[in-house]
């Protein structure tokens, strides 16, 4: 393996003798479940966590024929953009030498952009698998919600998340959401859509007649750099047959408020399960169990997944439930509204996927809102529950950068056949 930290457990899991991917090596972020492999989040509360099940992804994967290389680096339970708040110590960048690879699932795109393995799996809650793509110049998909079964990925914020692909290409990133997608009777957010998919025979590059919308509001403040090669793909899509036009989202101007309070509460409350006697650091410590599970976190958990359990339990709590959380919801369906009423004119929206190229090394961990507010252009995807995909789109000041389209819900075939035009 490369030495970027991209993995946290290397492994070999062999699947079926054949399948789709019966020739392909695929990295799992490691919050996703591997039966007899260590599962951490990248936490020190789970560092000797090895679950008894495997993931449906997972199974998935096996019975596709996949072998499964490892679990990849990732930031503390999700939290963050840079894989920097790891317990593990930080993921570096292959592409990008002294820089971040992204995050949350950074790991699993340094893994794919090293070539230490063809395919890999993240999960993306705010951006999670198009950020740490946009950063590392591979692609990543993030699926509609409810697509992919979630049974077997560690919650962090359940209403948000899904697990996607990371892959070179968009035909590959497309094959691996073949074998992922489908309901699942274990998960009851799953649908129907995507039970027989075929998105890897979308990936025709065929753009002629795409109506494309441009949110001015995702390009105001970006890195000039960034901006540039945006247009420069749209010129490029314009080449094949596509038209553009600019369009508004006058809400995600609140997104990234609104997704953290979101995220904050419902990881607070799914975090309450780490407490050293059900999971995490042993709890056994003298005095009554106020103090020893006060202990157990302390230990276990790193700064950021603290901050965001105590925001988190602050806003829903008695008083400030109403002034934060329902607030944040009816941010929420705000930004559902201004999406779907973009996609009775347009086929795609397209974006940076991050306003900036990837930051140095230790240059946001002092600055928590820095990273959040990385996150612009990303989270407004999760909260309205749509797909969305990051291809590379060049670089900016020899840093990568990434393209972000997105389509309305279960529409993934549109967002693969855009995404092949560019990569």
């Amino acid at each position: 393996m490369s030495d970027y930290n991209a993995f946290i457990t290397e492994a070999t899991i062999e699947g079926a003798d054949s399948g789709p991917l019966a020739d392909r090596t695929v990295a799992v972020k490691d919050n996703i479940s591997t039966a007899e492999v260590h599962t951490t989040c990248g936490s020190k509360m789970l560092e000797d966590y090895v679950p008894p099940y495997d993931a449906t992804v997972v199974r998935r994967l096996k019975d596709a024929g996949a072998t499964i290389v490892g679990k990849t680096n990732m930031d503390e339970f999700g939290m963050g953009t840079t894989t920097e708040t790891s317990a593990f110590g930080p993921a570096e960048n292959p592409a990008a030498e002294g820089h971040v690879p992204g995050g949350s699932s950074g790991g699993s795109a340094a893994a794919v952009a090293a070539g230490d393995a063809d395919l890999a799996l993240g999960s993306d809650t705010g951006g999670s698998v198009r950020c740490p793509a946009a950063f590392c110049g591979v692609v990543g998909i993030k699926p509609t919600y409810g697509l992919v079964s979630r049974y077997g990925l560690v919650a962090y914020a359940n209403s948000l998340e899904q697990i996607g692909p990371i892959a070179p290409t968009v035909e590959e990133a497309a094959a691996l959401l073949d074998v992922i997608a489908g309901p699942d009777d274990r998960d009851a957010t799953t649908r129907e859509e995507g039970a027989n998919s075929d998105y890897a025979s979308a990936a025709d590059g065929d753009v002629d007649g795409l109506e494309i919308g441009i949110p001015t509001e995702l390009l105001e403040g970006a890195h000039e750099g960034v901006v540039e090669r945006f247009w420069d793909a749209i010129a490029d899509l314009e080449s094949q047959g596509a038209s553009y036009h600019e369009v508004s989202l006058p809400s995600v101007e609140h997104a990234v408020q609104a997704y953290y309070v979101i995220a904050m509460s419902e990881a607070s409350s799914n975090l309450a399960r780490f407490d050293g006697v059900r999971y995490g650091v042993s709890g056994g410590y003298e005095g009554n169990w106020n103090e020893s599970f006060a202990r157990s976190r302390e230990e276990g958990f790193g700064a950021e997944v603290k901050r965001r359990i105590l925001l988190g339990t602050y806003a829903l709590s008695a008083g400030y439930h109403d002034k934060y959380y329902t607030k944040a919801q009816d941010a929420r369906a705000w930004v559902k509204q201004d999406f779907d009423e973009t996609f009775a004119d347009v086929d795609v929206v397209a974006s940076p996927t991050m306003p900036v190229p990837p930051f140095e090394l230790g240059e946001s961990l002092d600055d928590p809102l820095q990273m959040y507010l990385a996150d612009a252009n990303t989270v407004p995807v999760n909260l309205a529950n749509l797909p969305a995909i990051s291809v590379p789109a060049g670089e900016a000041d020899g840093l990568p950068v990434g393209l972000q389209f997105v389509a309305s819900a279960f529409d993934e075939e549109t967002l693969v056949r855009a995404g092949s035009a560019l990569a």
